[in-house]
């Protein structure tokens, strides 16, 4: 018969083994909080550690520096977005103008109804200060993002629905109310009078954005 304690340890072991792969997930998801909250300049491995509930080195066993916990952060969060936007455009089969607008809606509702909101208003505010990040956002979230409404600019000039455009703007003017919507709300909501209603801000964008590249 087996000794009680080679019972205890088989029991153990499964559990201590996913809560060590648990790990990288639990810290990058407490960087999110912590870098939402207080931006990249002013954030601390320390911080990030206390609020995942590990030791500082522990957070540098999975990530070599606070650069490296940033891009984890962005990779894990917003980059999975943009690919279901991807996966989305692959296997759509209505309409261009269906699938813009589908795709600003779920954005908005993945990014901008989330923390992940705080990411690019962050950028926005210290890229100047931190140029390699910057380069590094651009390019995994911004070009993919252009890029992906690209594609579906293209679908509806070829299939008839748009008039011809400058495709690499008419990308960046459909995506650029967004980031509006996420300064504006984050940022100023409070300041003005009017209020900011984004259902009715989202319906208004996507109505004169495809009547505006409509072909006539």
């Amino acid at each position: 018969m087996s000794h009680p304690v080679t019972h205890a340890k088989a029991r153990t072991s499964p559990r201590w083994q996913r809560r060590k792969e648990a790990r990288p997930a639990e810290i990058v998801a407490a960087a999110l909080e912590v870098f939402v909250e207080r931006g990249f300049a002013a954030t601390k491995v320390a911080d990030v550690a206390r609020r995942a509930g590990v030791t500082k080195g522990t957070v540098y066993l999975y990530f070599e520096s606070k650069e490296a916990l940033f891009k984890a952060v962005v990779r894990e969060t917003i980059v999975p977005v943009i690919a279901k936007g991807e996966a989305l455009a692959r296997g759509f089969t209505g309409s261009a103008s269906e699938l813009l607008e589908q795709l600003v809606r779920e954005y908005w509702r993945l990014v901008g109804e989330t923390a992940l909101a705080g990411i690019p208003k962050l950028m926005m505010a210290e890229a100047s200060t931190f140029p390699e990040l910057t380069r590094f956002y651009y390019e995994e979230v911004v070009t993919r993002g252009h890029r992906l409404m690209s594609g579906v600019i293209e679908r509806g000039i070829k299939n008839g629905e748009f008039r011809p455009v400058d495709v690499k703007i008419a990308a960046k003017l459909a995506m650029s109310p967004l980031m509006h919507a996420v300064v504006a709300l984050r940022s100023f909501a409070s300041c003005m009078p009017e209020g900011f209603d984004i259902q009715k801000y989202l319906d208004t964008h996507i109505d004169l954005y495809l009547h505006g590249i409509a072909k006539q």
